[in-house]
């Protein structure tokens, strides 16, 4: 889950070429990016530790393809929690979140509860995942599978 801002606090022109660039190449050197937002390094590493502190960044990672880790297909599953299992929605999330196949999870207003998004080996593991961990599960009333064919993400832009 990602983490709400602790202090939101409007973030100044500085800030914003830090997120940015920092969205373009986490691994841009400290130097580097003071040089881009025209400030000294040392205050540089001060902004982008107050920003970590403050919930604005919230992580530093790599990208990784699920195809490089024999992940061949990924699906979007859509689930429905049935009426009266409401008060399982943390639960269930922290279950989906704790399986080895599920990249990301979305706790949604509208229709369906949650979007499930798998990375997984091929249609038999899609099949084996839903079965066990959907399908099985007693708050679940209903479930839709999507393949994914192609797929972009990118975080909100600082302006």
């Amino acid at each position: 889950m990602t983490v709400a801002p602790k202090n939101i606090h409007p973030l100044d022109d500085v800030d914003r070429i830090l997120v940015r660039e920092l969205q373009e190449n986490a691994r841009i050197t400290n130097a580097e990016l003071a040089e881009i937002a025209g400030i000294a390094a040392s205050t540089c590493v001060a902004r982008v530790r107050n920003l970590v502190q403050n919930g604005v960044i919230t992580g530093f990672f790599a990208e990784v393809s699920p195809k490089a880790l024999g992940f061949e297909l990924e699906v979007l599953i859509s689930v429905t929690l049935r009426a009266g299992a409401r008060a399982n929605l943390s639960s269930f999330m922290t279950e989906m979140r704790a399986l080895p196949e599920v990249v990301q999870v979305f706790f949604l207003g509208g229709s369906e509860d949650f979007i499930v998004h798998l990375a997984v080996r091929d249609s038999d593991h899609v099949r084996d995942f839903v079965l066990e961990n959907l399908s099985n599960n007693p708050v679940v009333a209903s479930t839709r599978t999507n393949m994914v064919f192609e797929h972009f993400h990118k975080g909100p832009q600082a302006d």
